[in-house]
């Protein structure tokens, strides 16, 4: 399965791997899976540390040397992407969430979120907690 990691469960399993239940790491650790992450999620990192967020404190240097060292691929934000956002019900008004949307379905990925909002879209956003 070819996954794309949501920003929050991104930190989580680059810095707080324990919040991640047991059956979710089953799913990250397994080595049949692609795990990806976007360029937009180090961006969000940046901004929201920047505006000192507590639950953005991790450096974002720092975050995507570890993610690549532990053989992530990288997803850049793409035009394509770009306007996929605009085929998106507004039914989220994070920008950064909704661009994570937006690739995970131009590139075909299941977007591993915990977050409710984002799992109004249905696939390709695939809800945590069922596993």
């Amino acid at each position: 399965m070819r996954l794309l990691l949501d920003t929050h469960v991104l930190l989580w399993a680059a810095g707080a791997p324990e919040r991640i239940p047991e059956r979710w790491r089953l799913l990250l650790e397994s080595e049949s899976n692609e795990l990806a992450f976007s360029s937009a999620s180090i961006w969000e990192v940046v901004i929201k540390r920047g505006l000192g967020r507590k639950d953005f404190r991790v450096d974002p240097e720092r975050l995507r040397r570890l993610l690549v060292a532990h053989g992530y691929l990288e997803l850049p934000v793409t035009s394509d992407h770009a306007l996929g956002v605009s085929a998106l019900p507004a039914l989220h008004r994070d920008p950064f969430d909704r661009i994570l949307l937006a690739q995970a379905r131009a590139e075909e990925l299941c977007l591993l979120t915990a977050d409710r909002n984002l799992l109004q879209y249905g696939e390709p956003a695939l809800d945590l907690s069922g596993f």
